[in-house]
């Protein structure tokens, strides 16, 4: 594996930083480089309080609220030559590491320590972009601080990454542990107060975080909860407690091997990375993997000391109780991870059950996942935290500034994973128009230099999108900012789709509120931006409609683009008429009674986006929002034409003369229309437009991208 990950070291706090050392030697070996690294330890003080008066105060490390922090450890010296933005398809190194990483460290950093609790930043998370966010992980039941070692270097890119350590033999209290995170938290606000602070907690450490941002209500905190604990009540382990009082001694050593059973699904870890191998052998690479897992797994709980597991396991019930009779007081920003397979507690329930009593809370479900959720190898935090819009670097987010471009790993998931067969059975073309006027396959016609606005027409249920963000990505590199109606950034719609990825990946992508605020800070930061003027009436069109664009009487959009010198790029796609079958369209179901009641319910407080730009009696206006009854086709191939671009830059007599806006308007309208009828016209010269010829090229050259077209 790649550079060692822990030590026991504690980042600095900015001004804040004390010079306390550690109470004890701490060393820790490098896996890769087998380098000792080792961290001055020469004061009798932690934190401000004397080991032995740690112990009197019952393992309270709040302290007099002065210190936080000892030394950096080896690899820091490069702080101050961080990044300002990362590019499309930046490597998040997501997939590097396994669960098996994390049994060897813990292994080896499972020592006879009786503490205090400490705080270290993973080297792995490498220097983060300038003005990032503090990130304090709190691990859950093992205490060690290592659950994020599969997301360290995606996280690290745009996060300043702190996690909690709690020694295996120590035993603060539950109170202790609130108080030496809020006095981190606290000292974190001092520092820099315009910065949100991260509490990324797993298990027991969500109540430690629950619990820190109820008593703190006004600093501004964003509380991401994975499987949390506050369930206790309701699970399995509430039964073990009075049975391990009753049973003799010797039976407490099931405990370890009850915790492993319970802490997430063996048989998914190991069957990472097994792709490319053949059956037989994909088979022989699990079972191998398994065993792997399996001996430094039962050798690190023969490592724990029994009474480690009883310890935790009686925090939990005043943990679980102490967070729940404050939930009530948590204004903060929460976001919930739950599993669908979690052994260990009803996290799904519990999920749901949070979403509804903390009132600025998110729910995510993860249905094929066990207790570990961040050790299994199959969820990346960061795109969690991305696609539910939590990321950002101030008070307030800003949809713009605060983006961060997908990585590889991110473009890998959704074209190759879950759209992989989408973009086989569809199979893309794209031409664009030269300034000469020639029509080329590709993008070179598109301008690279921002700021550029793509104008087009809206498939069924927006069905090209996936294809087109992606041709972008592919091709020329670029990240395309699509403008989307409003509703889908509410929690409402978000809660809809709670067991859903495909509409965070929507955010993850880069589609961003349509609003006039945002389009003028795309256009001011020259940005490539997607606008469907048709909008949700277009892409919710009705039976007969297909390729008829329903754009707006007044150029909403012309006007703005004039201003910043935009380069217009209309443009047209057609497929096989929207690649499924419409049975039960809008009209249709508002005859009928009790389905036109539900869509009337589901819009009487969706966000009318038109409503608010203009009070007219066009129907593009009020289009409401419903799902249309609909069955799928044999999927047709996806055309695209992006026309000759339209340099708006020395027209600003538009922005005085409204009919110059309005023959402006009218000509990329006309544009668009022109692009799709030639394409409509030249598909029927494609010898690949038939599936079946697709799928048999595609088997010989196993390129999607390189089936051959139509000739321009």
């Amino acid at each position: 594996m790649g550079s060692t990950i822990n030590s026991f070291a504690v980042s600095q706090l900015g001004s804040l930083i004390s010079k306390f050392r550690w109470d004890a030697s701490v060393r820790h070996r490098s896996v890769s480089s087998r380098k000792l690294i080792k961290f001055r330890a020469d004061s009798s003080r932690v934190y401000g309080i004397s080991a032995a008066r740690q112990n009197e105060n019952n393992g309270d490390l709040s302290s007099s609220g002065k210190t936080l922090a000892a030394d950096y450890f080896e690899g820091n010296e490069g702080a101050n030559d961080a990044a300002e933005i990362l590019q499309p398809l930046w490597d998040d190194g997501f997939g590097t590491q396994t669960f098996k990483d994390y049994l060897e460290i813990a292994k080896d950093i499972v020592r006879p320590d009786y503490g205090p609790p400490r705080w270290f930043c993973p080297i792995e998370c490498g220097c983060p972009l300038k003005d990032s966010p503090v990130l304090l992980y709190l691990p859950g039941l093992d205490g060690l601080g290592l659950g994020l070692i599969l997301q360290h270097k995606a996280l690290g890119k745009v996060f300043e990454v702190r996690c909690m350590h709690i020694p295996v033999f120590d035993r603060t209290p539950f109170q202790g542990l609130v108080n030496f995170v809020e006095n981190a938290v606290k000292l974190e606000s001092a520092s820099s107060p315009k910065k949100p602070i991260y509490l990324v907690a797993e298990s027991i450490g969500a109540c430690i975080a629950l619990s820190v941002a109820a008593r703190n209500p006004v600093i501004d905190l964003v509380v991401i909860l994975i499987n949390p604990a506050t369930s206790y009540s309701r699970s399995q382990l509430r039964l073990l407690l009075p049975l391990l009082e009753a049973l003799p001694d010797q039976l407490c050593t099931m405990m370890p091997y009850l915790f492993s059973m319970t802490s997430g699904d063996s048989v998914k870890r190991a069957m990472l990375n097994i792709s490319g191998f053949s059956l037989a052998e994909g088979a022989k690479e699990v079972f191998r993997n398994l065993a792997a897992l399996s001996q430094p797994l039962f050798g690190l709980i023969d490592i724990m000391p029994v009474e480690f597991y009883t310890w935790k396991l009686k925090m939990l019930k005043t943990a679980a109780a102490y967070a729940n009779s404050r939930l009530h007081a948590v204004k903060a920003e929460v976001l919930v991870l739950a599993s669908g397979k979690d052994n260990m507690f009803p996290s799904e329930d519990e999920g749901r059950r949070l979403s509804d009593t903390v009132g600025n809370c998110n729910f995510r479900c993860f249905k094929d996942n066990g207790h570990t959720l961040l050790l299994e190898g199959t969820v990346n935090l960061l795109t969690v935290i991305k696609g539910t819009g939590h990321y950002r670097r101030k008070t307030k987010r800003d949809e713009v500034s605060d983006y961060v471009p997908p990585s590889l790993s991110e473009y890998k998931l959704a074209f190759d994973k879950i759209l992989g067969y989408y973009r086989l059975a569809t199979s893309p073309v794209m031409y664009s128009t030269l300034e000469d006027s020639n029509i080329v396959r590709g993008l070179r016609g598109v301008p690279d230099k921002g700021p550029v606005l793509l104008v087009g027409y809206h498939m069924l249920l927006g069905a090209e999108i996936y294809s087109l963000v992606e041709g972008f990505l592919r091709e020329k590199n670029m990240v395309v900012r699509g403008l989307s109606h409003p509703e889908m950034f509410t929690k409402n719609f978000g809660s809809k789709y709670a067991e859903s990825s495909n509409f965070d990946l929507f955010k993850v992508f880069g589609a961003l509120p349509v609003s006039e605020r945002n389009l003028f800070r795309l256009f001011s930061a020259k940005s490539h931006v997607l606008l469907y003027p048709g909008g949700v009436r277009e892409a919710l069109h009705r039976k007969g409609e297909s390729y008829k664009l329903f754009w707006p009487e007044q150029p909403e959009f012309v006007r703005m683009a004039v201003k910043f010198g935009v380069t217009i790029v209309p443009f047209g796609v057609v497929g096989v008429d929207d690649i499924v079958e419409l049975f039960l369209d809008y009209n249709e179901q508002m005859r009928i009674p009790f389905l036109n009641q539900q869509i009337r319910q589901q819009n009487h407080n969706a966000i009318k986006l038109r409503n608010r730009i203009e009070r007219t009696g066009e129907e593009v206006s009020h289009q409401d929002l419903f799902v249309p009854g609909f069955y799928p086709k044999i999927p047709g191939r996806f055309y695209f034409l992006f026309g000759k671009p339209i340099e708006t830059e020395g027209m600003k007599e538009c922005l005085k003369d409204e009919k110059l806006t309005k023959i402006l308007y009218k000509k990329i309208k006309s544009e668009v229309e022109k692009n799709i009828a030639y394409l409509l016209e030249k598909r029927e010269q494609d010898p690949y437009r038939n599936i079946l010829k697709r799928m048999a090229y595609c088997d010989v050259s196993m390129h999607v991208d390189h089936v051959p077209s139509f000739d321009t």
